[in-house]
């Protein structure tokens, strides 16, 4: 099957995660938002009064004749198919969790820069920003590396993947979630690795295996940048 993911121009976003799933199977995907007129093309498919079951927002997937929104909806569907998910339904359900608690993370993330509204400009909530930024720093994302970090120590024997001895979806989550914040909080992200060196080995792992270090060294991988969830802006790092 020839899939097609919907995402935004020139971020790489949630349409991310979605992303490394379908390069790490080698899936024949279409990323139609970097297409000519795909942006136009998404924004016909949220219409809610011609399109059945539209999504509410980008990312969703196009996968024959089924719409599928949400990042770790979209996951869901993807991983026994490309191979990225535990056979049995406990640990498809486990993956799904720790996905689920992913877009928690990235969602703190995103009102770490726009804690007011995201309608309005990073510049407008400047100030608010940087209480925000301050309480991710010493609370939120220390309580959530130390929990995944507990998963993957505690839940593996090896320490090589969150969920069981094989790949999943949700180990290439992770690897853009580090990469992530060590873009957006470099210096808050020093401090912070000391309490999760297992989750910056996965990372490692993720980064080197071949078909990911391919697509990261390809055009295909789009530069972080001030536009998307991980943003850096030095003043939120002190």
């Amino acid at each position: 099957m020839r899939y097609e993911l919907y995402y935004w121009d020139g971020i790489q976003g949630r349409g991310e995660f979605v992303r490394l799933a379908l390069e790490e199977a080698q899936a024949d995907y279409v990323d139609v938002g970097r297409r000519a007129g795909g942006e136009d093309a998404m924004i016909a498919l949220l219409d809610t009064e011609r399109v059945a079951r539209a999504p509410f927002a980008p990312p969703f997937l196009k996968a024959g004749r089924q719409l599928i929104g949400q990042t770790a909806n979209i996951l869901l569907f993807l991983g026994p198919r490309l191979g990225l998910v535990p056979d049995d339904e406990a640990g498809r359900l486990w993956t799904h969790q720790l996905q689920l608690t992913i877009a928690d993370l990235l969602v703190e993330v995103h009102d770490s820069h726009h804690p007011i509204a995201s309608s309005l400009y990073y510049e407008q909530q400047r100030a608010e920003a940087r209480k925000r930024a301050a309480d991710l720093r010493e609370r939120r994302l220390p309580k959530f590396l130390d929990y995944f970090e507990s998963v993957l120590v505690r839940g593996s024997r090896t320490a090589n993947h969150l969920v069981g001895r094989r790949l999943t979806y949700v180990d290439l989550s992770m690897f853009q979630v580090i990469a992530g914040l060590r873009y957006a909080y470099p210096h808050a992200m020093t401090a912070l690795e000391k309490r999760c060196p297992a989750l910056l080995r996965l990372h490692d792992r993720i980064r080197a295996r071949p078909r990911i270090a391919a697509y990261l060294a390809s055009p295909r991988r789009l530069p972080f940048n001030e536009q998307g969830i991980f943003r850096h802006y030095p003043e939120l790092d002190a």
